[in-house]
């Protein structure tokens, strides 16, 4: 639902645009250090990279409670405030999932992550891409909604390629690991390498909810 009737006639805050790109941008640079991380396999390098990844989870929790608490302090919002809520949430879900995958790296110390983990997190850092392009078109979409949408396609695209690279990477798993701890944890670090790419795929649904409502 649009905001009400008298929204028109009341300047809207622009503060959310800035706060909302700021995050995806912290979402982008975790995921440029997951995909560095995973070129360097000794356990002092992985948790020197946990610990870039540590800090900027937590810059992205306070740009999300700061989104928070300005909902509940401005009066006229761009969006709905669910909207602004889930979308904020939703770019934070995806750090956490990146910050997830590199503490279960850094305290699992598997062997060297593989060509398939390593996919993943390009497909990870594509996503968070998208989602920062996505941030640029929240302004004006409502005119011209084509790239917003493209960016929610490109998501939705790459979330399909992750499902199948960790698919294949699995069954292939199970066939050649003779080593059942290696196993587990290797298992568990690639769950959580596509459950983030999943996280990445809700933003665009989210941002697919804003094109039917308000463009």
């Amino acid at each position: 639902m649009k905001n009400s009737f008298f929204s028109r006639f009341t300047p809207q805050e622009p503060k959310f645009f800035p706060l909302l790109k700021q995050l995806s941008e912290v979402l982008a640079s975790s995921a440029a250090i997951l995909v560095e991380s995973l070129q360097h396999d000794l356990p002092d390098e992985r948790a020197n990279y946990y610990k870039k990844i540590k800090d900027l989870e937590r810059e992205g929790d306070r740009l999300t409670h700061l989104v928070l608490d300005e909902l509940s302090t401005t009066f006229i919002t761009p969006f709905d405030r669910e909207d602004i809520h889930d979308l904020a949430s939703s770019m934070d879900d995806v750090i956490d999932g990146i910050n997830s995958c590199a503490k279960r790296i850094a305290i699992y110390n598997p062997h060297p992550i593989s060509n398939s983990g390593k996919e993943l997190s390009k497909l990870i850092q594509d996503e968070a891409f998208y989602i920062c392009k996505a941030m640029d078109e929240l302004e004006t979409f409502r005119k011209a909604p084509k790239a917003l949408r493209e960016y929610c396609t490109k998501l939705h695209d790459i979330e399909n390629q992750a499902d199948d690279v960790y698919e294949f990477f699995i069954k292939k798993l199970f066939e050649e690991e003779k080593d059942c701890i290696e196993l587990i944890k290797i298992k568990e670090i690639m769950h959580e390498l596509e459950r983030t790419t999943d996280a990445a795929e809700h933003v665009g649904k989210i941002l697919k909810s804003l094109i039917v409502k308000y463009a």
